[in-house]
């Protein structure tokens, strides 16, 4: 039986093309937050925090205006749920 509730998303972040320009701290404060040289830092600890549904939309507009092209949404599966990456 397939599920109707729509799976959770994360941003991933790719450290090898992220500059710290900020665009993505701007777009998504209640997600990310700088840290002192202007790297985004999720505010929950984790390496791909969640994205809370009413924050989707600024989420998928910070993926497509990043200019390094460093960030993504993963869907997130129910057997993935409640895993957080180490910091």
């Amino acid at each position: 039986m397939k599920s109707t509730k729509k799976p959770t998303q994360r941003l991933h972040v790719d450290w090898t093309r992220c500059d710290g320009r900020g665009l993505c701290v701007e777009l998504l404060p209640d997600v990310l937050r700088r840290d002192p040289w202007g790297y985004p830092l999720a505010r929950d600890g984790s390496r791909e925090p969640a994205v809370p549904v009413q924050a989707l939309r600024n989420a998928r507009a910070a993926v497509g205006r990043c200019p390094r092209l460093a960030l993504s949404l993963l869907a997130t599966t129910p057997e993935t749920r409640g895993r957080h990456s180490a910091p």
